[in-house]
């Protein structure tokens, strides 16, 4: 298991067993943000706006597509946005043959759901992205909760996406993990309460340690359910694989 860092341990979990998964998609299920970010830039040209690459990263980050739209086109009608949107992802669906899965994400994600781990994705994409993401991964009937962006009112980093998949899959946040690659997305999975692993397909394990991740992978290539429900319970030991992982 490729373990990249650790957080000091946060004590307090007591719970005997790992109930559910909930996972953000794009960079911890697709490898989509080269794609995103291409599609952003076209579709910014598209206005005759031409957005310096450094302020591209904002899009990055986990926020909603009408947060993007707002951020750097201004407030507008909603209606407005929402078409704009609408532009966009038809520019990123022409990319969309480009994404990947990320590394041993399939597997895990069916490992889990044949465990009988209860299975959420909570992101701050539109609901027709997620399906059809999750169609192309043969992924679909894995997860009994989806909760998209056009859930909630607040995007990432507010908690609110987590809390509703919460709510939703029925469990208690100690009986669950949050999985995210993102600064906001970990912050909006600590906020509500979960244990979040954080991803370093984009961002440093550093910083998503500091955002409040537990523990960092590179992928999933090695992860298994055991190693996931030994996060849960904050416990050092981890299979002879996951140490070995460790480069």
């Amino acid at each position: 298991m490729a373990w990249v860092g650790r957080r000091p341990e946060l004590g307090g979990v007591t719970m005997k067993q790992l109930r559910g998964v909930i996972f953000d998609m794009d960079g911890v299920l697709v490898d989509s943000h080269a794609v995103h970010r291409r599609a952003w830039r076209l579709f910014f040209q598209t206005l005759g706006r031409e957005v310096p690459e450094s302020e591209l990263d904002f899009i990055l980050d986990g926020r909603k597509r009408s947060d993007i739209l707002r951020h750097f086109l201004g407030n507008g009608p909603d209606v407005e946005l929402e078409e704009l949107g609408k532009r966009k992802d038809c520019i990123f669906r022409q990319m969309q043959l480009e994404v990947a899965p990320v590394a041993g994400a399939v597997r895990m994600v069916r490992e889990l759901h044949r465990s009988g781990i209860a299975l959420a994705l909570a992101t701050s994409a539109s609901r027709s992205r997620a399906r059809s993401t999750l169609v192309e991964l043969g992924l679909l009937n894995c997860f009994a909760v989806i909760v998209t962006g056009e859930d909630v009112t607040l995007g990432k980093p507010d908690p609110a996406v987590y809390q509703l998949a919460c709510d939703r899959i029925k469990l208690e946040p100690d009986r669950l993990l949050a999985v995210e690659d993102a600064i906001s997305g970990i912050k909006a999975a600590v906020g509500a309460r979960l244990r979040c692993v954080g991803v370093a397909l984009h961002e440093t394990p550093e910083n998503l340690t500091a955002a409040g991740a537990f523990h960092v992978v590179r992928n999933f290539e090695a992860v298994s359910t055991h190693d996931l429900e030994q996060i849960l319970l904050g416990r050092e030991s981890m299979s002879r694989e996951a140490a070995a992982g460790h480069d």
